[in-house]
């Protein structure tokens, strides 16, 4: 899988996203910031559907998108069928979301989490792998093709 991590915020996501772009950058992980690149008002479906779009065509291998909630723009990602995209409020959050769902892409919302609780829901989302086995046909049936076959 590609190892490059997308980032994307609308204005209210945007200092948190930037905090987590600069330290995932000083840890030596590869970045892509799909902005925005102010606190200048903006749309978040635009930078949700920019970080799904990066995880569809290959430019990333994860995403992690912020807005105020994490709710709007989970929903623009989760519009692309290449994406899994899971809004979490903890770390455990994000490792179930992980290991029982394969998720490849994590909202926060910078009006509900502080920093702390966001670094560990990135931490565990980067550093839990898919467990597979029984949870691999359950995810399977998120896919456009099975839900095509089941109508």
């Amino acid at each position: 899988m590609n190892a490059m991590i997308a980032l994307a915020s609308d204005h209210a996501g945007y200092a948190l996203k930037a905090l987590l772009v600069a330290e995932l950058r000083a840890a030596g992980r590869d970045v892509l910031d799909l902005g925005t690149d102010s606190e200048a008002s903006v749309d978040y479906p635009d930078f949700g559907t920019a970080a799904a779009a990066a995880i569809a065509d290959g430019r990333a291998g994860f995403a992690i998108i912020v807005c105020g909630s994490g709710v709007g723009i989970s929903i623009a990602a989760n519009r692309n069928p290449a994406v899994r995209c899971a809004l979490v409020t903890s770390g455990l959050m994000a490792r179930l979301a992980r290991q029982h769902n394969d998720v490849n892409c994590l909202a926060l919302g910078s009006r509900i989490i502080g920093i702390e609780v966001a670094r560990d829901c990135v931490a565990e989302f980067l550093t839990t792998e898919f467990e597979g086995g029984r949870h691999a046909g359950r995810v399977a049936k998120l896919s456009p093709d099975h839900q095509k076959d089941a109508a």
